[in-house]
């Protein structure tokens, strides 16, 4: 049976714009489970993003409650929340934050020794993600703006995962990635999937969700439906596997994508 890594119960989320009240996200129960790579689809303005947000602490839920493992994060304040963040999570954006004036390597160890006082151990570990990733050394000293998109997307992966967080959340990763380096970067998240990471992705290409072993389709603040597609087959890099192609597209076109 599957451990259960994080809940939500009755989640809502509401903005104020322009004097009216817009439901984003409306009485959402979910579990998501340990070592899934759950995959969050949805049209424009479905509340994908929100979701994700809510889900990982950094946005705080109008109404209902999070609970990961032992702990209500819906509850906490945010100086707690930013604490949980560090601790047991990790983040990729589609925008790619590393920081211009240090070195790729320099990003990440800054990202561990705030967890870790260790420079060594966190250096090691540093070091076997790069390498897990395809980065080589003479690349972990350049600058952020002297590599590729998808050399940074991919160092960006090793900052978020520096400190073995439970969960890593990824908000459209490969949106402005082209074909090639966006292929590579989802080989990436798979492999890390197959290691055992928990992954929480949102996204709208076809592509990047077929990787998914868990499909979540969001309608107007609400889950209308999801699939089930299974792990993604091990060893396999190639992304138009056509019985799982055909299922994702068979369940889309149920829910009206």
């Amino acid at each position: 049976m599957k451990k259960i890594l994080l809940k939500t119960e009755n989640l809502s989320k509401s903005f104020s714009s322009g004097g009216n009240l817009q439901h984003v996200l409306k009485n959402i129960d979910l579990e998501l489970y340990q070592g899934d790579f759950t995959v969050i689809m949805g049209a424009s303005g479905a509340g994908k993003s929100t979701l994700l947000y809510a889900l990982s602490g950094m946005d705080t839920p109008s109404l209902g409650t999070i609970t990961f493992g032992d702990q209500v994060i819906s509850g906490m304040s945010q100086d707690e929340l930013a604490v949980f963040r560090r601790d047991h999570c990790g983040f990729v954006f589609q925008q790619i934050y590393l920081i211009d004036g240090m070195s790729v390597m320099d990003n990440v160890l800054s990202a561990g020794l705030l967890v870790s006082r260790d420079r060594k151990g966190v250096l090691a570990k540093a070091k076997e993600l790069f390498e897990a990733v395809d980065i080589p050394e003479e690349t972990q000293k350049k600058f952020p703006t002297q590599i590729s998109g998808g050399e940074a997307q991919r160092a960006g992966m090793v900052r978020a995962l520096i400190n073995s967080p439970e969960i890593l959340f990824a908000d459209e990763p490969t949106g402005a990635l082209n074909s090639r380096t966006g292929l590579d970067v989802l080989d990436t998240l798979t492999r890390f999937n197959e290691m055992g990471q928990s992954i929480v992705m949102v996204t709208h290409d076809m592509r990047s969700a077929r990787r998914g072993s868990r499909i979540l389709y969001l309608k107007d603040g609400m889950i209308l439906g999801e699939c089930d597609l299974g792990r993604y087959p091990h060893g396999n890099a190639k992304p138009d596997d056509g019985e799982r192609q055909e299922k994702l597209a068979s369940f889309l076109a149920e829910m009206g994508w």
